[in-house]
């Protein structure tokens, strides 16, 4: 009885096993048949590919967003250092043109230092030049300390500009040529002119024209454009000789009596940044 059941058992595993058998390759041979997957399995697929784009759409618009910001930062960073870039050409550009013009000014200053030898020179800076009195006065770097005294020509551009009119202990204030004010003194000038030297002081100035204007001088002197003007020495306050500019032109004064003599100056006025401050050896 026992050998009968023990029988039964192996004859129903058996029998199991080959209906998995039958089953799995009856599944084979359908699927490779048809050309869609059973019902069961298309629900099952479809379930899963829409599980698959709920988690891959978030993540891929987070890594599409993560990529944009980093691009955007990108693209900030390199516009600021674009930006420092051309701010810092600009400066240097400013720099260099400004670091010209003074190496231009320094080199007509040692050209005229090597030129007036019979004078002792000192070369200064313009520490400040007031709006109001821009074309009367201005203030150097230089004063007591440096050898600096009250009426010392002083020069620029190869040319007269002024002279020392007040001197501190490390700077000194500077009359220029221009300043025709009531309490400035005058500048005697001579003019060499065809029939000989005419002497007169600077009665004015053109702002608009940059022109030093000499007045009171006779109808029946000749001058002509292009003549040479310096000072004559005359009141014993500016040396004799210092250049001053050139003749422009000759006008009648307002009289009709007199000739009113126009001078271009050898230094503009306007654009000034280096001095030299002369004193004849002589007056050691």
């Amino acid at each position: 009885m026992r050998k009968f059941f023990s029988n039964r058992r192996l004859v129903i595993i058996v029998i199991i096993l080959v209906v998995c058998f039958g089953l799995m390759a009856g599944s084979i041979t359908m699927r490779n048949r048809r050309n869609t997957p059973p019902l069961i399995q298309q629900f099952g697929n479809d379930i899963v590919g829409f599980a698959d784009s709920a988690v891959a759409l978030p993540v891929n618009w987070l890594q599409t967003s993560f990529s944009s910001v980093n691009d955007l930062m990108n693209t900030y960073s390199e516009n600021r250092e674009l930006k420092q870039q051309v701010t810092d050409l600009a400066q240097t550009k400013v720099r260099n043109q400004a670091l010209a013009h003074e190496n231009k000014q320094l080199k007509q200053e040692l050209k005229l230092n090597s030129s007036m030898t019979d004078y002792d020179t000192v070369t200064a800076a313009v520490l400040m030049r007031t709006p109001s009195a821009w074309q009367q006065q201005l203030v150097i770097n230089k004063g007591k300390s440096s050898g600096i005294k009250k009426n010392m020509p002083v020069m620029s551009d190869g040319g007269l500009i002024g002279r020392i009119a007040e001197v501190n202990k490390t700077n000194s204030k500077v009359e220029l040529l221009s300043d025709t004010s009531e309490s400035s003194n005058r500048f005697a000038i001579a003019i060499h002119g065809t029939d000989g030297i005419v002497n007169g002081i600077v009665t004015g100035y053109n702002a608009s024209c940059d022109e030093l204007v000499m007045g009171q001088v006779s109808s029946k002197a000749k001058l002509k454009k292009g003549a040479r003007v310096t000072t004559n020495g005359m009141g014993g306050i500016t040396p004799k000789g210092l250049y001053v500019g050139k003749v422009a032109r000759v006008g009648k004064d307002d009289y009709g009596l007199a000739q009113k003599v126009y001078i271009t100056p050898a230094a503009n006025f306007n654009d000034i940044n280096i001095v030299t401050v002369a004193e004849s050896a002589s007056q050691e």
